[in-house]
């Protein structure tokens, strides 16, 4: 059972709110597009940068009302729980520092909370927002975009049917290039918090792109993590966070894993690829190709499976929005997390509404496994790459 606070409800779309997100930000242009793809959401207020005075211009560049335009996520999430009329979810889209106090305020206020990863900076942090979360009633939607891709959707149906058997194997990798030079030296704001240990917290490319690497991993093939061997590298001079790691994982039930993780890698955009190797055959997909997805049956030829072609099953189909042969990725994946909350948001406005059966969103639960992986991973390679459990 989820609950909210009592506020207006209706039929219409969901009042959303955004913290972050302003003038100079990626990832809340990204969550405004996913958030108004199905026609399910309608942002209605924000505190949209620590600067007021940017706040307000950045307020004005999207069409909020002034008058919902905040200064701060603390004296937004205390006026609009004021309010009949007020914000259902909050979008929260900072880096990462600013994660646990303003997901807590709003929580504290019965607001539902989507949130932007990796959960928090510390382990500490996302396990004191993992009890907020329980405490509150509140839904909690973490946005591992990747886990919203249809054919990612399919591969994770095939490994829950026992279409591989028993696995053994699994390999992540997550390599880009863009932070190859000093970039955070320029002054490039995406560069400059993402290798800050006061922002990003202890990881680096571990915690920034490690994370989605690690939580697609687990989300497939649904195994679970029993310890690690990590050894993270700052190759650029003078960076104080990781740019590069790889990862060797055991898991419960023997199998073993993989996971490399590079933003200092030439020739590589967003490569970000799965491959998962059990008794009865083989999966590969990768991200650049999204709506690909190749299985290999043990001693047979590899097959092809589309998006929307044969051999694609109704958990691809459910999150699928356009015609077969069309491109579909990264913004409809945001989508459809944004799309899987509002059943669950729609579901909470109902008195003892209970969630959707077959509604998937990743949780704060799943925040808090992806923190605990970096920390593990820096643990580890502090240790001369020695094994440790998370």
């Amino acid at each position: 059972m989820v609950s909210g606070r009592k506020i207006e409800s209706g039929s219409g779309p969901i009042r959303l709110g955004m913290v972050g997100g302003g003038q100079g930000a990626f990832i809340g242009g990204v969550h405004r597009i996913a958030a108004r793809l199905d026609g399910e959401f309608q942002l209605v207020a924000g505190a949209l940068s620590s600067d007021p005075e940017r706040a307000k211009a950045s307020a004005a560049e999207i069409g909020l009302d002034p008058d919902r335009s905040y200064g701060s996520f603390a004296e937004m999430a205390k006026a609009e729980a004021g309010r009949a009329d007020g914000i259902e979810v909050v979008a929260i889209v900072t880096p990462n520092h600013v994660h646990y106090k303003a997901a807590k305020a709003f929580l504290d206020a019965g607001i539902h909370v989507i949130c932007d990863k990796p959960l928090t900076s510390t382990l500490a942090d996302a396990k004191k927002l993992a009890a907020a979360a329980e405490k509150s009633g509140c839904l909690f939607v973490l946005t591992h975009n990747y886990t919203g891709y249809p054919m990612v959707r399919q591969a994770r149906e095939m490994v829950a049917r026992g279409e591989l058997g028993e696995i053994r194997v699994v390999q992540a990798e997550y390599p880009q290039d863009w932070l190859t030079t000093d970039l955070e030296s320029s002054g490039q704001k995406q560069a400059s918090w993402r290798t800050d240990p006061a922002q990003s917290g202890t990881g680096g490319a571990t915690g920034d792109i490690g994370t989605h690497a690690y939580n697609l991993l687990r989300f497939v093939s649904g195994l679970e993590l029993d310890s690690l061997a990590a050894d993270l590298t700052a190759f650029v001079p003078g960076r104080r966070l990781d740019d590069n790691a790889h990862v060797m994982m055991r898991f419960k039930g023997g199998a073993k894993g993989m996971l490399w993780a590079s933003q200092v890698a030439p020739g590589n955009e967003n490569a970000l690829k799965l491959r998962i190797y059990g008794t009865k055959g083989g999966l590969e997909w990768e991200q650049e190709q999204p709506n690909h997805l190749w299985f290999t049956p043990f001693g047979q030829p590899k097959r092809l499976i589309t998006r929307g072609g044969a051999g694609a099953g109704s958990a691809a189909g459910r999150v699928s929005r356009v015609p077969s042969g069309h491109p579909e990725g990264y913004l409809e994946g945001f989508a459809n997390i944004y799309a899987e909350a509002a059943r669950a948001i729609r579901a909470a406005r109902r008195k003892g509404g209970k969630l959707p059966k077959d509604v998937m969103f990743p949780t704060v639960h799943d925040g808090v496994e992806g923190v605990a992986f970096v920390e593990a991973c820096v643990k580890s390679s502090a240790k001369n790459g020695a094994w440790v459990k998370p």
